[in-house]
């Protein structure tokens, strides 16, 4: 087995500056999205969230985005699950998308909210039959006898419902508000380029204003 240790690679795709940047990061976040999704990386809507217990030990797990405006990132997971009685304890939580073929981070801060019920219905009712079912199934993060357990839910939930499941009570949307953002793209001789922006209040204007600074990789 090769040593780890030994493991290297030399980035040079691309580059990032501040004049080919957007002001804005939500419009930054975008076009590195749609770039992500034209390269066909391998699950370019995939993310990892960290969220952190109320014993402050942060945990991580990969969710995926379905939506983003304005107002943050939006996924939907088990409100009961770990993550979400960690956010539940603590609104703050950061995301992470990493495009391993494009040698592109972005990493994201905010605080965390519930999306309304409307957007939670909406959403759930547009997955596949099988998802939903498979809502209702699954006591997500709670230990279990095993998988026999998950396949008797279904069944059982699937004879009940049938086509029409509706969306279950512990299940729904979040939205990441972000005040940091971080867009990393891999240089040369470990030079990366690394731009931040971070939300300032300005009271003197009554606004928000999104700064952005180069911070050194």
């Amino acid at each position: 087995m090769q040593n780890i240790a030994d493991l290297r690679k030399s980035y040079e795709r691309a580059e990032l500056n501040e004049e080919a940047s957007h002001a804005d990061p939500m419009k930054q976040f975008e076009q590195w999205l749609h770039e992500a999704i034209a390269a066909k990386v391998p699950e370019p809507n995939a993310m990892t969230l960290a969220s952190v217990g109320s014993n402050l030990r942060p945990s991580t797990r990969v969710v995926l985005i379905k939506g983003f405006d304005a107002q943050g990132i939006v996924w939907y997971t088990n409100y009961a699950s770990r993550k979400g009685q960690e956010i539940a304890g603590n609104p703050f939580a950061a995301l992470q998308f990493h495009w391993v073929e494009l040698e592109r981070v972005v990493r994201i801060e905010g605080v965390v909210e519930k999306v309304s019920d409307k957007e939670s219905d909406d959403y759930f009712h547009s997955r596949p039959l099988d998802s939903r079912i498979g809502a209702w199934a699954s006591p997500q993060s709670q230990v279990i006898g095993g998988r026999s357990v998950l396949v008797a839910n279904a069944a059982r939930y699937g004879a009940q419902f049938l086509l029409n499941p509706p969306r279950p009570p512990h299940w729904g949307g979040y939205r990441l508000k972000p005040d940091h953002w971080e867009f990393w793209q891999g240089r040369k001789s470990r030079l990366h380029d690394r731009l931040s922006y971070r939300l300032m209040n300005l009271p003197d204007k009554q606004e928000m204003l999104w700064i952005r600074e180069r911070l050194a990789p």
